[in-house]
């Protein structure tokens, strides 16, 4: 399984998980709250969650091309609807680990 993470500071996390969330439930399985959020991509899983000073995403897939995939949706649509902040997301990983 390959997983990437970022954790983006900003005071309105918990408004762009919801944001994110409720947009692409529009064509893929999802499901939110204030909190957190999971959505699941037909090339991967990714889990939100908000604090009061930053959203923390969290993305899992079976392959390497899948987690580029989705790390470019979700910057793509984080950068739409943050355009006021320009938050920027810096991605950590993909780290390989075996799950037996």
């Amino acid at each position: 399984m390959f997983i990437v993470t970022t954790t983006a500071e900003t005071a309105s996390a918990s408004k762009y998980l919801q944001q994110l969330c409720k947009h692409f439930a529009h064509k893929v399985p999802a499901e939110w709250d204030s909190a957190s959020g999971k959505v699941c991509f037909p090339f991967g899983s990714c889990r939100m969650e908000a604090s009061p000073t930053s959203l923390t995403i969290r993305c899992e897939a079976d392959e390497e091309q899948k987690i580029d995939r989705m790390k470019y949706v979700i910057d793509d649509h984080l950068e739409r609807f943050a355009w006021r902040e320009k938050l920027t997301l810096e991605w950590c990983g993909p780290d390989s680990s075996r799950q037996d």
